[in-house]
């Protein structure tokens, strides 16, 4: 299966359920860049990374290879978004003072990616990838997620997340290393939204797709239980991951 097509089913619901990145994070990266003229945001799903990076940068510009999220993505003055691979844009050399991946770059052809990014980026530019992964919010509710939902779902996710659960710590990184802050994401959803978000992995939509949707019941039923009032918002915690270096060439 393409990958792309794992985010294409209902793209603008997968938009909705998506938490935002902290406002920290574009902050600090704004800091490294000696100009402020032009972001591209690599693999921008539905906008989320570029409409913060358009606070900062005089120009954003957004590629995904999925025409569904661009038609669904988020509209601003600043953003322009085009459907182009990661590995091949048709951006002019040394354009970029920063190139961006949020939640993506576990999915690259790595030899052909990085050749790109060195291409487009101007001399000293940066390079940032960031994604979240597991979270945390009770030991209750998070056993109960373990589970109903991650046993069941744990055999349909595709090889190249470990990636990202790894911190990306293990793929090749042609640029010279920058200490990157403590970040922490954290978000605060009620039983609703949260249900919501983990309905959303591809891996738990493979395995509705395989195996039908009975523990998807279950994971309602128990984890409703553990929640208490379902109205009632809670801290969700997310491991976070963030990849910096600078283009030395």
């Amino acid at each position: 299966m393409d990958h792309h097509k794992l985010f294409n089913d209902k793209s603008d619901l997968y938009a909705k359920v998506r938490p935002y990145y902290p406002q920290e994070l574009y902050r600090f990266l704004a800091t490294l860049c000696e100009e402020k003229k032009s972001a591209w945001d690599v693999a921008c799903g539905s906008g989320q990374a570029a409409v913060d990076l358009a606070k900062y940068f005089d120009e954003v510009q957004a590629t995904d290879i999925s025409e569904e999220q661009i038609a669904h993505a988020i509209e601003n003055p600043k953003i322009s978004y085009s459907v182009q691979a990661a590995e091949k844009t048709n951006f002019e050399d040394n354009y970029f003072d920063i190139a961006c991946v949020a939640q993506a770059l576990h999915w690259f052809d790595y030899d052909l990616f990085w050749d790109e990014v060195k291409r487009a980026l101007k001399p000293n530019g940066i390079f940032a990838a960031w994604g979240y992964s597991w979270f945390f919010i009770s030991t209750e509710i998070d056993q109960v997620i373990e589970e109903y939902f991650l046993s069941p779902i744990a055999p349909y996710w595709a090889p190249q997340n470990k990636l990202l659960w790894d911190y990306y710590r293990d793929i090749p990184f042609p640029f010279e290393k920058v200490a990157a802050p403590q970040i922490e994401m954290k978000v605060e959803w009620d039983f609703t939204q949260l249900f919501a978000y983990i309905q959303s992995w591809s891996a738990a939509k493979q395995s509705i797709k395989e195996e039908g949707n009975e523990f998807l019941m279950q994971t309602h039923k128990a984890l409703k239980l553990a929640w208490g009032d379902i109205s009632q918002k809670k801290t969700v915690e997310m491991d976070f991951s963030l990849l910096l270096g600078r283009y030395k060439n």
